[in-house]
């Protein structure tokens, strides 16, 4: 059971994808009797049939559909493997980031351009939690992740990418006058996940005599997808406060006002990754494409 011939499993697999024997054999450059003999073998070594011969054609049994499904698992992680090995194409094979919600919006697009220009690129990004984004790195999910805080871990290096300002985004009719907080009070705080330490940092360091915390705020809308959260703003319902990245990948962003606060507040940008003694060049090109988009953050 340790020893499953490789040509073996690839004659089944293809038998299972043409569902003919004759046609199996000759894209494998096979006699048919050949193909036979190499499903024969398998059944052997298994100890089961794997496939009824007696059904118009044939059909496979519960073990030959665990075993076909083993053996694409098998293709799969040998594909991934030699493509890993592959480091010297900055343009072919897998890369994977994480940030928070708000970065990726303004990541992806990025990403995507790369792809069209690299059909070879294989681009994933996912929007998740900081601590979540840290233990992806480190079990290797991740190729890099861009969080708020710098990690304290010996597995782990990071650099810092810059500030992200905080922003208190008001309706396009505000731009260039300051907002009393009665002002915002009146319009209607929009709440989302991350909007009560939002809120705590930027009304809490500009608005200090009048702001007694989040569950005070007049709440005019929730919403949780990030993507949404300026809609209500752009149309005159409510203000919120966002990252900067969230705001520059909002399609309506003509429609916003960003406050000019007093007191202006950052998340401390940092992109992570495993301590190594070399990033591939596919790697390297995703932190050059990481450094680019959070430049557009006019981080400090």
């Amino acid at each position: 059971m340790n020893d499953l011939n490789s040509l073996w499993l690839k004659s089944f697999t293809v038998l299972c994808e043409e569902r003919h024997f004759t046609r199996a054999a000759a894209r494998l450059n096979m006699t048919q009797p050949g193909m036979s003999q190499h499903i024969a073998k398998l059944e052997q070594k298994l100890g089961v049939a794997l496939i009824e011969r007696d059904a118009p054609g044939f059909a496979l049994t519960d073990a030959g559909e665990k075993t076909l499904a083993m053996a694409r698992a098998r293709w799969r992680e040998e594909r991934d493997f030699l493509e890993s090995l592959d480091d010297e194409d900055e343009d072919r094979g897998k890369i994977s980031a994480a940030s928070s919600s708000s970065f990726a919006m303004l990541l992806y697009p990025a990403l995507i351009q790369w792809m069209a220009d690299a059909p070879g690129i294989s681009a994933s990004l996912t929007a998740a939690p900081e601590d979540s984004i840290v233990a992806g790195v480190l079990s290797g999910s991740y190729d890099v992740g861009v969080i708020a805080n710098a990690p304290r871990h010996p597995r782990l290096t990071a650099e810092y990418l810059g500030a992200e300002p905080l922003d208190l985004i008001l309706p396009r009719k505000w731009d260039g006058r300051q907002p009393r907080f009665e002002d915002l009070q009146s319009l209607g705080f929009v709440q989302h996940p991350d909007g009560t330490t939002y809120a705590d940092a930027v009304l809490g360091s500009n608005f200090a005599k009048e702001y007694r915390g989040a569950e005070r705020l007049h709440v005019r809308s929730t919403v949780n997808q990030i993507g949404q959260i300026p809609e209500p703003v752009a149309r005159g319902l409510g203000y919120s406060i966002l990252p900067r990245s969230g705001v520059l990948a909002y399609p309506g962003r003509e429609q916003l006002s960003i406050a000019q606060c007093p007191q202006p507040s950052f998340l401390e940008l940092h992109l992570v990754e495993l301590k190594r003694r070399a990033r591939s060049p596919r790697v390297e090109k995703l932190f050059r494409l990481v450094r680019k988009e959070a430049g557009k953050l006019e981080c400090r």
